[in-house]
């Protein structure tokens, strides 16, 4: 890959990884409810987890859905489905530190194998690692692979973890029930609302 090729990929995975998404979306909530350190776990997992689907995707996992033209739509109804179940979660968190125990018992932080096991569900995901690996790797041969997955897992790790911090500080703000339920309805609305390119698709 010539250097003019790897600038430009490099800064696709920094724009299509720093922009807003249900990664994106999902990790700022979890900062705002959980802090950083909490979330560092669901922060790795997207990271790790999306280097790993492009790596697979890559060396011909994508073949088996072309094979299959119904996997995309049982895909579609799953990615669905999903994020409905984790917008319903966002939508009713609560900080950790409540005595509530039905709080309590909502207010977790994805783990590690959940956000990785997400990135395969998560729209974005799919459209930027198919994105890429056309652009970047049309040979698809396991160098040229292997290199786009590893330039996104170095840009993609420190990117998201904006999000994170910008969750943590908006904590200063959410010092009551009240504002901490409106931000995670809004943070809720917004992953709904990410759902829009998948059902017009």
């Amino acid at each position: 890959m010539s250097n003019e090729l790897l600038i430009s990929l490099a800064a696709f995975a920094l724009v299509s990884s720093i922009t807003p998404g249900p990664n994106n979306l999902m990790l700022m909530a979890s900062g705002a409810n959980f802090g950083f350190r909490l979330t560092i776990p669901h922060m790795l997992g997207v990271s790790l987890g999306f280097t790993l689907m492009v790596l697979l995707v890559g060396l011909g996992l994508v073949r088996l859905f072309d094979a299959w033209p119904l996997s995309y739509t049982v895909l579609k109804v799953v990615s669905v489905v999903y994020l409905l179940f984790l917008a319903w979660k966002i939508a009713r968190a609560g900080p950790p530190q409540t005595s509530s125990s039905d709080t309590a018992a909502r207010g977790q932080p994805l783990t590690f194998v959940q956000a990785a096991l997400f990135q395969w569900v998560n729209p974005k995901a799919w459209a930027m690692a198919l994105t890429a690996l056309s652009v970047y790797s049309p040979s698809k041969s396991v160098a040229a692979v292997a290199l786009v997955a590893a330039v996104f897992g170095l840009i993609n790790l420190p990117t998201i973890s904006v999000w994170i911090l910008l969750g943590q500080q908006m904590r200063k703000l959410l010092t009551n029930s009240r504002r901490l339920a409106v931000f995670n309805i809004s943070m809720a609305a917004l992953l709904l609302a990410s759902l829009y390119p998948v059902l017009i698709g």
